[in-house]
């Protein structure tokens, strides 16, 4: 028998990669301020992201899910927000127009701060000092005083997140996302890109329509879909304190939100049955995220799906895979054959990153752009054979001109690397890279609705 839950239920039970700060009180002290403030994000708008994320599961849709690695306090501006906002438009508007369906938009922002940690401990000259966590638990500098867990950067964290919010809501809503503005949107280093003449032919194709359109009477006067659109933000959950600070109850429905982002995920190291990330994540009635790789056997696999979605919930539950290119091909078809026979409803959605990090012969960590592509493209080609429907892209990629990939359209190489390798954790896709990702699923998708016959569904 299921427990009953409360925000702080988890409080009981084993926890992994939470960070140990040296003053509780101080810690208690910034939760407590935490829980009066204003909450980030609203319950009707994760209402919203299920109905969404529910069409989607059904094959009525895709989820285009991306952002940073984790987010830094150094790197965050207007210009930044901005870039990545408008290649998050770019892959949306391919991915449509290719899918002949609704994408759905989740950003890896406005609260993707807090890593898990392989090791809690680094060392580095013989100095052994506390793992870097992301900048809502320590600083990335190698000391003493950085490494130490920061109680007051969880509030920092939130005054980010605020602002970020704040910005993407205004990109989203007060005409930015207009698509008379698709030409406007490529990057000024992206314009010498091989995408840039694949992405234009796009763009005249949709300003072509929308002239048409007009002369109809459909204008984004008349059609305000046309020039706004809806963006969600999602993250990990990792700092259970931080969540329950930030849950509350919704004041239509009675239910528990949390407030923090509208989609959480349990990743690779944190989903174990009995401990605490599960445990808070089964209470909210937020869309959430499971992370599925080899390591997790069909039968924990719906121990952990009973638990987190047992009304069977459509968009719910968005099973994310991350097996690497070389062993997806064997263990996504047991999994999903698994949900297939018990009957339940989750979307498929693809994580082509974490599985494919490798160390560079000069020390960098990367991942092979074509391992990505592999991943993805073997994705798409168990779900064609099970019948079922390869729902969403799960990256980790940035509008800024990076070089922390190998390869893609411009070949980056390993000697290109340390140019521009900025992130502070995982390695990420630079803009360019991320739009021809985008340009390539859109021909699996399109491939997949021609084989299929399947009706087109509109809607950016």
């Amino acid at each position: 028998m299921v427990r009953q839950w409360t925000p702080d239920s988890w409080r009981g039970r084993p926890v992994q990669q939470m960070p140990e700060y040296p003053d509780a009180a101080a810690l208690a002290a910034v939760e407590g301020r935490l829980a009066t403030y204003p909450p980030l994000v609203f319950a009707g708008e994760a209402r919203k992201l299920k109905r969404a994320l529910a069409k989607a599961a059904a094959g009525e849709g895709f989820l285009l899910q991306g952002g940073d690695c984790a987010e830094s306090f150094a790197e965050h501006g207007a210009d930044t927000i901005r870039d990545f906002f408008r290649v998050f438009l770019q892959m949306a508007v391919v991915l449509t127009f290719a899918g002949a369906m609704p994408v759905v938009k989740v950003g890896r922002i406005a609260g993707q701060f807090a890593k898990p940690r392989s090791d809690p401990m680094e060392t580095n000259g013989g100095v052994a000092l506390p793992a870097y966590r992301g900048d809502i638990v320590n600083g990335i500098d190698f000391t003493p005083e950085a490494r130490t867990p920061d109680p007051a950067r969880l509030e920092m964290a939130y005054r980010q997140s605020a602002a970020t919010l704040n910005l993407l809501r205004a990109f989203a809503g007060g005409g930015y996302a207009n698509l008379e503005h698709v030409h406007q949107w490529t990057l000024g280093f992206v314009k010498d890109s091989p995408q840039a003449h694949h992405y234009e032919e796009i763009a005249t194709r949709i300003s072509d329509t929308l002239s048409f359109m007009r002369a109809c009477g459909i204008d984004p006067q008349t059609t305000p879909s046309l020039q706004t659109t809806d963006f969600f933000t999602s993250h990990e959950a990792l700092l259970l304190g931080y969540e329950q600070a930030l849950t509350r109850v919704d004041s239509t429905t009675g239910d528990w939100y949390a407030t923090s982002g509208h989609l959480l995920w349990v990743g690779d190291r944190t989903r174990q049955l009995d401990h605490a990330h599960v445990e808070y994540l089964r209470g909210v009635q937020n869309p959430i995220g499971l992370k599925v790789s080899g390591s997790l056997s069909p039968d924990a696999m719906m121990e952990l799906i009973d638990l987190l979605n047992p009304k069977d919930e459509p968009g719910r539950l968005t099973l994310i895979t991350r097996f690497g290119a070389g062993k997806v091909e064997e263990g996504l078809p047991k999994i999903v054959r698994r949900i297939q026979r018990e009957g339940r409803t989750v979307l498929w959605c693809c994580d082509p990153m974490h599985g494919n990090t490798i160390k560079a012969t000069n020390g960098y960590k990367t991942r092979p752009f074509d391992l990505i592509l592999k991943e993805v493209e073997t994705f798409f080609a168990v779900h064609r054979a099970e019948g079922t429907h390869p729902g969403g892209i799960h990256i980790e990629m940035t509008g800024s001109n990076v070089t922390e990939c190998l390869g893609g359209a411009r070949a980056i190489s390993e000697a290109d690397l340390r140019s521009r390798y900025h992130t502070h954790c995982d390695p990420r896709l630079n803009a360019d890279q991320a739009l021809e990702l985008a340009f390539l699923v859109s021909e699996l998708m399109k491939r997949d609705r021609t084989s299929n016959g399947r009706r087109a569904v509109a809607g950016f």
